[in-house]
């Protein structure tokens, strides 16, 4: 039997850093301050590039497309964003839900 299992019928979405944005934290590192999220982006929900400077991100989408310049990320894609590197900005097509890893704390600069 696994050690944690989260079930995400069992949690309930909160506003993320950005308008548009919402997490659903499906567990949370208590000694890194790690978090694993459900990320839904809103339709036209724009994210300004920023970097989060005390965490690695790993993001998978699960459904919707994400727009990065000339870049698209649709389901399927898996990208990495190490710490203290800025990226973005992000603009969803549609709605957007991706799994996504932080490493560290989930901070936004």
């Amino acid at each position: 039997m696994f050690p944690y299992i989260a079930m995400a019928k069992d949690k309930h979405w909160q506003p993320g850093p950005y308008e548009g944005v919402e997490l659903l934290v499906l567990h949370k590192n208590e000694q890194t301050g790690g978090v694993t999220v459900l990320r839904r982006f809103k339709a036209g929900a724009t994210i300004p590039a920023h970097t989060h400077p005390l965490a690695n991100e790993w993001a998978y989408v699960l459904s919707g497309e994400w727009l990065e310049e000339e870049t698209s990320y649709a389901p399927g894609t898996l990208f990495f964003a190490p710490k203290g590197v800025k990226h973005g900005p992000h603009v969803a097509k549609g709605e957007v839900v991706s799994l996504t890893i932080f490493d560290g704390p989930l901070t936004v600069i």
